[in-house]
């Protein structure tokens, strides 16, 4: 799977230790940034990396920075991304099964590199079942491209 990755200042050591295990895990990894620890705007991450699985030219997107949440509002702002913003497995899990997410985002200020791998494996290894939760993400999709619900 090609997973893009990216972070602020606040996330990149994080990043840094996911990409290294995704890699190990056989993945491709594109890192946008950060690259240091220099303060950095979050939107500009979140967005590049969003726009990446948003155009297809990857399959997922994975973000870091404080809490996660920043970057993953960044995220959400781009249409056809589905952003979950997770602090543990079992919502990384439904996430994928419920949502279809196609990017996740991470607190490095809330979760240690256990957890953080743990969603991440999760969140990989989970597909999406359809069904009923397919009509609720395609509603979601009307609403990226501006149909309202009734």
């Amino acid at each position: 799977m090609k997973i893009v990755m990216g972070s602020d200042h606040a996330g990149v050591v994080l990043k840094d230790h996911l990409a290294e295990h995704l890699r190990e895990a056989g993945h491709e990894v594109v890192d946008v940034g950060t690259h240091g620890t220099s303060s950095v705007d979050y939107p500009t991450y979140g967005e590049t990396a969003a726009r990446m699985v948003a155009a297809g030219d990857a399959d997922r997107a994975v973000l870091v920075c404080g809490t996660g949440q920043g970057i993953g509002m960044a995220a959400n702002k781009v249409p056809g991304i589905r952003c979950a913003i997770v602090s543990e497995p079992f919502s990384a899990k439904l996430s994928r099964e419920h949502n279809d997410a196609n990017a996740l985002a991470i607190g490095a200020r809330v979760v240690g590199e256990g957890v953080a791998e743990d969603i991440v494996d999760t969140w990989i290894a989970t597909e999406f079942l359809g069904g009923r939760h397919g009509r609720r993400v395609s509603m979601l999709d009307d609403i990226d491209a501006g149909r309202h619900a009734n």
